[in-house]
């Protein structure tokens, strides 16, 4: 591994995901809600089902309704393990 990713605290295998922006009330952390569909094990009908995960956002640049793309990384706290790769599209203002 190149000493400049390790610097980064990017790994070359890790996971990333989309979702959605739904809380930014903490301070560097945003809540994201990862969306996928699955089907029902006996009715066959597609479900929608919904993760939420908490990413860690070092600028402060995301807020609420925002579409951002995070990928999974070493554990910061308790329960943030993803952090903010880019912010995809930005919700409009209110």
């Amino acid at each position: 591994m190149s000493e400049q990713n390790q610097a980064a605290g990017e790994t070359g295998s890790g996971r990333s995901m989309t979702g959605r922006v739904v809380s930014n009330k903490m301070q560097k952390t945003v809540a994201v809600a990862v969306e996928r569909v699955v089907r029902h094990p006996v009715f066959g009908k597609y479900v929608r089902r919904t993760t939420r995960l908490l990413a860690h956002d070092e600028a402060n640049a995301c807020r609420e309704g925002d579409l951002v793309s995070i990928v999974e990384c070493r554990p910061i706290s308790r329960h943030k393990s993803w952090r903010v790769a880019e912010i995809l599209q930005r919700a409009e203002a209110q």
